[in-house]
């Protein structure tokens, strides 16, 4: 036996321990004198007098000499007791005396070679894996940093086998090894060959028991990654090293199914790839019972969306695994065998959306088939446990459900190519109907599943999966189901308040999510509480449009926690300035629905304090975000609804405000930016720093000179800011003989706007006329109704 043989040699080189000494104990109890021994209590299942073998053991392993003794007493040890069955205090006993100095220094000793140790390499490899085999089963010894230092070497012999011996693996020794000098490490580095060699199944049965205990660790996935983790596992793949399929492939899909996932890609991307493309092989070539048992190894190594998304290697694999699951998902399936397969499509569809799925009939049968599954798990009576693996299934389903949902309602008005690659080709009429059809009937399934859950269960990480997939629903259709909505808002609200006022971060869901493959744009992986209301804010910017659904929005206080969310984030966008300002669409929208608000809520807008709170926000925020190009479409929004705000006031004879000064003089700078000369007596053109975003703050641009008609109207003191800024001979110059800008809408709102001050200020209106004539005689062409008041 090995075990035998290398403690006869460790003997040899000086141990007073006896190999045999361990053989009288380790007989059937039934041969023992006493058989009442081995029924013994001892937590590892000793009998006394294995027990007290065990303690001379240690004893000696404590009081040994150098490290021939350690090895022997350690080895005896092993075959009295296997090191699973080792209680914790046995374990730290022997941790205690040999340390992760000794399993380091046999690796290094084997790898560079020498005759020092009497023992051949792949012996003291074997060794030195199982002693750190045996050490990693104690939880509190595995994020030791000496243990982890030895993460390379163990990743090397997997990948090559234990006879490598290059510079690379000499220097992970250097690394690994702590303490130079013992007995056991060789004093010259031997040039022996690199070849590959095939490793003993019980040596790579422990290297990967370290590794999964290390992958095990809080930052175990970051510590194996940053320990080159990845790359080795897919070589030992590559090269079909021992268990490499069968435990170096789950390791690795580990890996990429945690927060490393990015990285990891962005770092190994072209051995991933290869590695996705064995793997899409095997499945393309498996039989369809193979296929289905082999579908769950297919979303780890998947990159994430967006990532490698040019990968002509990429678009081939994804277009074979489609065809590979189109018989599974058409034929009879199992519920089991079916959530599989809808996983596959669900990642598929992440990458590439419709774009290799298929044709248009197996698109709405796919969509079909998630709709089903929907409403058979959620549909169920209420209190009705919804288990793991199902829940898995329906998030996979809310992910197919609302890709089909974008490609149905934009149906017939795809404009632009990157929405044209994504769409499902030749989708009819009456199929994207069918395809509504079936998604209405889903999305009702949520909205029941929603109305019976009790508010104890708003941290369950599958209850936001489905709210989630609600809200993506509601941001592009609320007109269908609308009873059902407005009964379910205060639930949504309630949801959302309660996520967002509790605070702080909930990493367990992040990792939820990241298992789920739900996307997540938190740098750090953890999830921002804030996200159930970001997912929500669309739907509110339709919903605060309608009367109905209004009336209970205000009811549940919606406007102040808009206005806290959009203050919060402008306290974050104030410190960024240059290239490091990022946009975000979430304030962009909480503006809109706010905005809403104050249009069709006006005596609420007058009376709500969080609207005064809003109203002193955006008095600090534009003149702010004037030195802020990229947040422009943020900053039409801040302008228009202070404007809208302001226009509901009463006219007063106080003092002007300085805040409320400033943000008019912002107003009147931020509106004039819209608009540059156009050459000769042609229109005036949209300035280049607005042209790019033109189609989004356009029509805000247009309701922002609006409003001012009416702040003007209502504050007077606003066309003497007017005077004084010199705005209406800046607009005069810009429009140029022509007297228009580019489009009739513009045109409208800025006659509004110029009507407004002429009729209200007397000496404005004689400016306006002298400015006209100055300009030219033909600039009231585009402007009948200022030509109108002006002759009054």
């Amino acid at each position: 036996m090995v075990v035998h043989s290398l403690a006869q040699k460790m003997a040899e080189n000086g141990c007073h321990l006896n190999p045999e000494e361990v053989y009288a104990p380790q007989r059937p109890a039934s041969t023992e004198p006493n058989a009442a021994e081995g029924c013994s209590s001892d937590p590892s299942g000793l009998s006394p007098s294995q027990r007290e073998v065990l303690e001379r053991c240690l004893h000696a392993l404590n009081h040994a000499k150098n490290d021939s003794h350690i090895l022997a007493a350690l080895l005896l040890i092993t075959r009295l007791c296997p090191a699973g069955q080792l209680d914790t205090g046995t374990l730290h006993q022997i941790f205690e005396a040999v340390g992760f100095n000794l399993p380091a220094r046999l690796l290094v000793t084997a790898f560079r070679g020498g005759d020092s140790s009497r023992l051949p390499p792949e012996e003291l490899i074997s060794l030195g894996t199982a002693l750190l085999a045996a050490l990693s089963t104690d939880a509190s010894m595995v994020a030791h940093p000496q243990l982890l230092s030895t993460v390379p070497l163990i990743l090397s012999i997997l990948e090559n086998g234990p006879n490598r011996t290059d510079k690379q693996t000499q220097t992970l020794g250097n690394k690994a090894q702590s303490s130079p000098g013992s007995q056991t490490e060789s004093a010259t580095d031997s040039q022996t060959s690199s070849s590959m060699s095939t490793l003993d199944e019980a040596l790579a049965c422990d290297c990967y028991q370290v590794l999964n205990a290390v992958c095990a660790l809080p930052q175990g996935p970051e510590q194996l990654l940053t320990r080159g983790a990845v790359l080795a596992l897919c070589r030992a793949v590559f090269k079909k090293q021992t268990l490499s399929h069968e435990k170096g492939l789950p390791l690795l899909g580990h890996l990429l199914s945690s927060s490393i996932r990015p990285r990891a890609w962005a770092r190994h991307s072209s051995d991933l790839l290869s590695l996705l493309g064995t793997i899409s092989q095997n499945f393309c070539r498996a039989s369809d019972l193979d296929r289905l048992e082999m579908c769950s190894q297919i979303p780890p190594f998947l990159p994430p969306p967006g990532v490698e998304s040019e990968s002509q290697e990429l678009k081939e694999i994804v277009g074979n695994l489609w065809a590979s699951l189109r018989p599974l998902i058409q034929g009879k399936l199992g519920q089991e065998h079916l959530g599989l397969v809808l996983v596959v499509s669900a990642c598929l569809l992440d990458l590439y959306g419709w774009e290799s799925t298929g044709p248009p009939k197996f698109c709405c049968l796919l969509v079909n088939r998630a709709c089903v599954e929907v409403r058979m798990g959620l549909e169920e009576p209420p209190g009705t446990e919804i288990s793991p693996q199902l829940q898995h299934t329906l998030t996979a389903c809310y992910r197919i459900m609302e890709a089909a949902m974008e490609q149905a309602c934009s149906q017939g008005a795809v404009s632009n190519p990157a929405q044209m690659q994504t769409a499902i080709t030749g989708l009819s009429l009456q199929q994207s109907r069918q395809v509504l059809g079936a998604l209405e009937e889903a999305f009702s399934a949520e909205i029941y599943y929603l109305k019976h859950l009790a508010q104890t269960s708003y941290d369950d990480p599958f209850l936001f999966a489905t709210f989630r997939s609600l809200c993506a629903w509601l941001a592009e259709e609320t007109s269908c189901l609308k009873e059902d909505v407005i009964d379910l808002l205060p639930f949504l609200i309630g949801y959302a308040k309660s996520h967002y006022k509790g605070g702080g971060e909930s990493k367990g869901l992040a990792d939820w999510m990241l298992k789920m493959s739900i996307s997540n744009n938190s740098k750090d992986g953890t999830w921002n509480r804030e996200a159930a209301l970001r997912y929500l804010l669309p739907a509110l910017c339709h919903l605060s449009a309608e009367a109905g659904p209004r009336r209970v929005l205000l009811s549940l206080d919606t406007p102040a926690m808009l206005v806290d969310f959009l203050s919060k984030g402008w306290a974050s966008l104030r410190g960024q300035s240059g290239k490091t300002v990022t946009r975000d669409p979430s304030l962009e929208t909480a503006c809109s629905a706010l905005l809403n608000f104050a249009i069709t809520e006006p005596e609420r807008v007058r009376n709500d304090p969080c609207f005064i709170a809003l109203e002193t926000m955006l008095s600090e925020a534009l003149p702010a975000l004037l030195h802020k190009p990229r947040l422009l479409v943020l900053a039409a929004n801040c302008c228009t609804l202070g404007l809208m705000i302001a226009r509901l006031k009463s006219t007063t004879t106080d003092p002007v405000e300085l805040g409320q000064r400033r943000f008019f003089s912002s107003v009147l700078s931020f509106l004039l930016s819209a608009v540059q000369s156009g050459q000769a007596s042609k229109p005036a053109r949209i300035s280049a720093l607005w042209e790019e975003h033109w189609e989004e703050a356009g029509e805000l641009w247009r309701l922002s000179l609006q409003a001012l008609g009416g702040c003007v109207r209502a504050q007077p003191w606003i066309t003497t800011l007017i005077r004084d800024e010199g705005w209406l001979q800046n607009i005069f110059t810009l429009l140029g003989s022509s007297g228009r800008l580019p489009d009739q809408p513009s045109q409208d709102a800025l006659e509004e706007v110029i009507c407004a001050i002429a009729k209200q200020c007397p000496v404005c209106r004689k400016d306006i006329s002298e400015l006209v004539k100055s300009v030219s005689c033909g600039s009231l062409q585009g402007l009948p109704k200022l030509s109108t008041i002006l002759v009054e």
